[in-house]
């Protein structure tokens, strides 16, 4: 069946014309991590665990291949740091009770120098990821959101100045 008349008055310039649009492509990650936030006043205070996920979305305008990065390139970007955090306790600095008992029994554990919330998790991903991003990137616009349940997330985002010319 033919297209109506108007059809390619109206679409021919997304057709035609250089990919110039923004684009958003995403990942998904997932991890399992143990961590306690030994300030808080309920139950999180105690050692526990969950099932994590990110999701990593890069926002630019496709290249001439017509992609924002290469999905393999994102997985090499972002799974190290996975890997990192994988099957590891994450401790804060100030919990001097884990970090003298993982004195004492060595295991895998990350120090991070904010408590191990959902929030504090996307932020220190977020700004690794941004670090890890190739030099010649356009990358505009950078999200990490984490789960750490199936209802629960936290997303932080950053404007990146440095586009690939």
């Amino acid at each position: 069946m033919a297209c109506p008349w108007w059809y390619h008055q109206r679409y021919r310039s997304l057709v035609r014309s250089p990919v110039s649009r923004s684009t958003i492509i995403a990942k998904e990650f997932r991890w399992e991590m143990g961590h306690r936030l030994p300030n808080h006043a309920g139950l999180c205070r105690n050692i526990h665990g969950h099932s994590y996920e990110a999701h990593v979305k890069l926002e630019g305008v496709p290249d001439a291949s017509g992609m924002v990065m290469d999905y393999f390139d994102v997985k090499t970007m972002v799974q190290p740091l996975i890997d990192e955090l994988d099957h590891c306790f994450l401790c804060d600095t100030t919990d001097v009770v884990m970090q003298a008992f993982f004195a004492d029994n060595p295991m895998k554990v990350v120090v991070i120098d904010a408590p191990s919330t959902a929030e504090n998790i996307a932020a220190w991903l977020l700004e690794r990821i941004a670090n890890r991003l190739p030099t010649n990137h356009a990358v505009t616009r950078l999200w990490v959101r984490v789960y750490e349940t199936e209802k629960t997330y936290a997303e932080v985002s950053m404007t990146l100045n440095h586009v690939a010319s």
